[in-house]
C-alpha cells in the first residue's frame, strides 16, 4: 500500500481525497475529504517533528539526535511551523542571552553587561 500523496506532481498544488474504500467489505465513499496539516509535510519534515517530540522540544537533544547545529534545528522548526500555517515566534537575540547568562554566573559585572548590550 502507498502513502497518500498530498501535492500534485504536475503543478505542486495541494491534493484532496475524494474516494475512500473499506478493505474488509469494499464499501466505497466518495466526497471531498480534507487531509490534515501533517499530511502535507515531507517525510523528512515528519521525521524531524517526530524527533522534536521524542526529545520533548529540547533543541539541544534534537541537535545531538540528528547531528545538526542549533541554527539548523531552529531553521527546520521554523520551516515546519510555516508549512503548518503558523507564524514562527522570533528567536531571542542570542548575544543578549549570552551576556545575561554571563552576568548570572558572575563572570561580568552589571556595568559590563550594560556596556556589552549597547
Amino acid at each position: 500500500m502507498y502513502k497518500v500523496i498530498s501535492q500534485c506532481p504536475v503543478c505542486g498544488g495541494r491534493l484532496k481525497v475524494i474516494k475512500l474504500k473499506c478493505d474488509k467489505c469494499d464499501t466505497v465513499i466518495e466526497n471531498d475529504f480534507r487531509l490534515n496539516k501533517f499530511d502535507y509535510l515531507s517525510e523528512q519534515e515528519l521525521f524531524f517533528i517526530e524527533t522534536f517530540i521524542r526529545c520533548r522540544g529540547n533543541i539541544k537533544e534534537v541537535e545531538k539526535e540528528l547531528k545538526i547545529s542549533y541554527p539548523t534545528v531552529r531553521s527546520r522548526l521554523d520551516e515546519v511551523i510555516e508549512k503548518l500555517g503558523y507564524k514562527p515566534v522570533p528567536a531571542p537575540d542570542n548575544k543578549k542571552k549570552e551576556i545575561l547568562d554571563a552576568l548570572e554566573r558572575g563572570e561580568i559585572t552589571p556595568e559590563e553587561a550594560l556596556e556589552q548590550m549597547k
